[in-house]
C-alpha cells in the first residue's frame, strides 16, 4: 500500500513519441525519482536513418527496429502505452488518448514530422515518401516490381518508363536512395534478368536548389554529385516539379518544361510537422514556423508553459546561431537527454543553462565505399567517410542484436554485392496493371502497389 501511495505522489512525466528524442528522454529518466509514461502509436523504436536500406532491399524492417518495452524493461519507473495522443489540456495538465486521458506534471512532446508535398498532397499515392516501415516496404515493392514488369514488357517505350526511377529531392534521403537504386540496377541485378538489361535503367535525382545536399559545404555537395554520376545517376539541379500525374513527372528547369514518364517516383523533397504541432498551437498559444514546427524557448519549453517541452524534429530551436537545428537523430537524442536532466535538476530546486547542441558533424552515404562527412573543420569524402558513416550508424542503433545483425549483413553485402531482403510482399506477387490513355501501365485497384497501403 505504501508503495502505491509513493508512486501516486511521484512526479509524473508523460512522453509523447518513442523516436530518438522521446526514447532517450525516457532512458535518461530511468533512475530518476519520477513516474514515466511513454506513449507511442507503434510498439517499436525505428532507426529512421537506415529506412532507405529497407526500401532498397539491403536490410529488413526488424534489423532497424527495437520493441520499446524491451528497451525500457529494466526501467521499473517507466510504463509504455500503445496509444495515440489526440489532444492536451494544459490547465488541467492532462493528455487525451483515443479512449482515455492521463494526467502529467511534466509533458515532453516528441512526435516528429511527416512528408511535405507543399500543397500537393494528391501526389502522395504516386510519389510515396520515406518515414515509416510501411513507406519503406511500399518503396521496396515499387522498385523491385518495376524490374519485374519491365522483364515482361515488349513495348520499348513502356519498358523505358518501367526502368525510369525519379527521386524528387536532393537532400540526404534523396541522395542515399538514388545511390542505392543505382547500385541495384547497375551491379546487384544485372545478371538476374533475361529480357531486360538492368544497366539501361535511368535514375534521375531532381533538386530545386543549385546543388544537391544543400546544407553541406559546397565542396562536399560537388563530391557527392561526382560520386553519384559515376554510379550512373543523372542529377538535375535548379529543377522544380510542377506536376505528378498518370506516372508522368512534369519538371521545370528555368523556362524549359519536360515531361518524364516514370513508373517509380519517390518523394524526398520536404517534411512538415506532425499534427501535435497544431494541437500545441491551439492549446498553449505556441508559435509555429512555416512547416508547423513549434518555436521553443532556450530550455526547449513552450513560452508560458514551463512544464511542456517540445524536442526533436517537431521543435524549432534557433537560439544558437539563429538557424534552426537540423532534423537529425543526434539533435533529438541530445535534446531528450537535456530535458530529462533538466527535470531532475528542477525536482532538486536547481536548473540548467540553455540547451546547446554539440554538433559532431553530418554524414551522407552515396554508395559502397562512397560517402561525404562534414565534421566541422574536417571535410571528408570517399572510403574514409564511408567507414565513419558505418560506425556512426552502428553506434546509434539501439540494441546489441540490431548492431550485430546489421554489421553482418553489411559485411555480407560488401563482399557479395547481394541484397538478401529483395522481397516483393503483399496480397499478390503478380504484376496487375491497367493501361492509361497514353498507353502506359498504371497500377490497378487490386495491384500489389495499392494492396500495401
Amino acid at each position: 500500500m505504501a508503495d502505491g501511495a509513493e508512486k501516486q505522489s511521484m512526479h509524473r512525466v508523460v512522453i509523447v513519441g518513442g523516436g530518438f528524442g522521446g526514447l532517450y528522454a525516457a532512458k535518461e529518466l530511468g533512475r530518476a525519482p519520477v513516474q514515466v509514461t511513454l506513449i507511442d502509436k507503434r510498439n517499436f523504436h525505428l532507426f529512421q536513418p537506415l529506412l532507405y536500406q529497407v526500401a532498397t532491399g539491403t536490410l529488413s524492417p526488424a534489423d532497424i527496429s527495437s520493441p520499446l518495452r524491451g528497451i525500457l524493461s529494466n526501467h521499473k519507473n517507466t510504463q509504455v502505452l500503445l496509444d495515440e495522443v489526440v489532444d492536451i489540456d494544459p490547465s488541467q495538465q492532462k493528455v487525451m488518448l483515443r479512449g482515455s486521458e492521463l494526467e502529467y506534471d511534466t509533458l515532453i512532446v516528441a512526435t516528429g514530422v511527416s512528408h511535405h508535398y507543399f500543397g500537393n498532397d494528391h501526389w502522395k499515392p504516386t510519389a510515396p515518401g520515406l518515414k515509416t516501415v510501411e513507406d519503406a516496404l511500399e518503396m521496396r515493392r515499387r522498385i523491385f516490381m518495376a524490374f519485374e514488369a519491365a522483364e515482361k514488357e515488349t513495348d520499348p517505350n513502356k519498358r523505358k518508363a518501367w526502368l525510369t526511377f525519379v527521386i524528387v529531392g536532393g537532400g540526404p534521403t534523396g541522395v542515399e536512395l538514388a545511390g542505392a537504386i543505382a547500385e541495384l540496377a547497375y551491379k546487384t541485378l544485372k545478371q538476374d534478368f533475361r529480357t531486360i538489361n538492368t544497366t539501361e535503367a535511368q535514375i534521375l535525382l531532381l533538386e530545386g536548389m543549385d546543388r544537391i545536399l544543400p546544407p553541406y559545404p559546397p565542396e562536399l555537395s560537388q563530391k557527392a554529385a561526382e560520386s553519384l554520376s559515376k554510379l550512373g545517376v543523372t542529377i538535375r539541379t535548379k529543377t522544380l516539379v510542377t506536376n505528378i500525374e498518370n506516372n508522368v513527372v512534369t519538371a521545370k528547369q528555368g523556362e524549359a518544361v519536360e515531361e518524364i514518364p516514370a513508373q517509380t517516383i519517390l518523394w524526398a523533397a520536404g517534411v512538415k510537422a506532425s499534427a501535435m504541432g497544431k494541437v500545441l498551437e491551439q492549446r498553449t498559444g505556441a508559435t509555429l514556423d512555416r512547416v508547423g514546427r513549434v518555436i521553443v524557448e532556450p530550455n526547449l519549453s513552450i513560452a508560458g508553459h514551463p512544464n511542456i517541452y517540445v524536442i526533436g524534429d517537431l521543435a524549432h530551436y534557433a537560439h544558437s546561431d539563429k538557424t534552426p537545428l537540423p532534423g537529425v537523430a543526434p539533435v533529438a537524442i541530445q535534446q531528450g537527454q537535456y530535458v530529462a536532466r533538466l527535470i531532475r535538476e528542477r525536482l532538486n530546486g536547481q536548473s540548467l543553462p540553455a540547451f546547446q547542441y554539440a554538433d559532431a558533424g553530418s554524414l551522407a552515404v552515396i554508395g559502397q565505399n562512397k560517402a561525404v562527412a562534414n565534421l566541422g573543420h574536417l571535410k571528408l569524402s570517399g572510403p574514409l567517410a564511408w567507414f565513419i558513416w558505418i560506425f556512426a550508424h552502428i553506434y546509434y542503433l539501439i540494441e546489441f542484436d540490431n548492431k550485430l545483425i546489421v554489421m553482418l549483413q553489411w559485411g555480407w553485402n560488401y563482399f557479395t554485392r547481394n541484397r538478401g531482403a529483395r522481397l516483393i510482399t503483399g496480397e499478390s506477387s503478380l504484376v496487375q496493371v491497367n493501361v492509361d490513355s497514353e498507353g502506359y501501365s498504371v497500377p490497378s485497384d487490386k495491384s500489389p502497389v495499392e494492396a500495401s497501403r
